[in-house]
């Protein structure tokens, strides 16, 4: 049995890994658009990002104000654990007050905000079972809401094809500018339903930068993407260069004859996740 106390002691140690700590794949294609750049103004922004990375992990503080939207993934294998969602919750409520996180959860209406980053249906949990797992996996996935804001969705036709898909993610991306803090990653999922397209574009995020798919086809159609997105040149902080995004990854689902659901997950630099196993011994 693995106990809620564990559950709850994993999730707010990920919590402070992932605001302080951006994860080294994110970090070196930072580096490597800032020696790929020639623009100046680029160069001074890249140049503010990667010394900020450098200062959170040193001073052991948030590497940005918005600590973001708890979001936790899932991969339950052969093992019993003990209020899975209450050991979660509790160890947001614990990363906000020890790291501390940001307090940004609050009713959608009135505005009120619950001073512990929980609330109805948050921490938002998506549990995946995993057969081949000897553990509990969890990734947390801290989400700001400046990239978030710029998601969007096309409920596409048959006849679209991947060219109609990378159209689609290419204008959604150009069209969002500085506002999600470029150099940005971006999630697509392809098929399902709409729910389904938009939650395979927010997992695609959870891949290493510079990981291609496994599928030829899908890799090639990322690459023709981010080479799109990057030759138009909004660049860091959609302020001109070279890098506008660092990598796009795509994830697919089977879907209906009759659509083409294409979800688009814009992530902004501070492209943080966390990780770990907890095994019952």
């Amino acid at each position: 049995m693995i106990r809620q106390e564990m559950v709850e002691e994993t999730v707010c140690r990920l919590f402070r890994e992932a605001v302080i700590r951006i994860p080294d794949d994110v970090t070196l294609a930072l580096k490597k658009a800032y020696l790929n750049e020639e623009d100046e103004i680029a160069l001074l922004n890249l140049k503010a990002i990667l010394d900020n990375i450098e200062l959170a992990r040193k001073m052991e503080v948030p590497v940005c104000q918005d600590t973001g939207l708890p979001i936790v993934f899932v991969r339950m294998g052969k093992v019993e654990v003990e209020n899975l969602y209450g050991g979660i919750a509790a160890g947001v409520e614990r990363a906000t007050k020890e790291v501390p996180l940001r307090p940004n959860v609050v009713d959608p209406l009135t505005r009120e905000n619950t001073g512990t980053n929980t609330g109805h249906l948050i921490p938002q949990v998506d549990v995946e079972i995993a057969e081949d797992l000897d553990g509990l996996e969890i990734t947390v996935f801290p989400k700001g809401f400046g990239s978030e804001n710029n998601n969007a969705l096309l409920m596409g036709l048959p006849g679209d094809g991947a060219e109609g898909v990378r159209d689609f993610v290419v204008e959604t991306v150009l069209r969002a500018g500085g506002k999600p803090c470029p150099p940005v990653i971006v999630g697509v999922g392809i098929g399902g339903s709409s729910d389904l397209a938009m939650k395979l574009a927010k997992k695609a995020l959870l891949g290493r930068v510079g990981e291609r798919n496994p599928v030829r086809e899908l890799a090639s159609l990322e690459e023709n993407i981010l080479q799109s997105i990057n030759e138009a040149g909004s660049g860091p902080m959609g302020m001109g260069g070279k890098t506008t995004a660092l990598d796009v990854k795509i994830r697919t689902a089977h879907t209906h004859t009759a659509g083409l659901p294409v979800g688009v997950c814009i992530q902004c630099w501070a492209a943080r996740r966390a990780t770990a196993t907890i095994r019952d011994d």
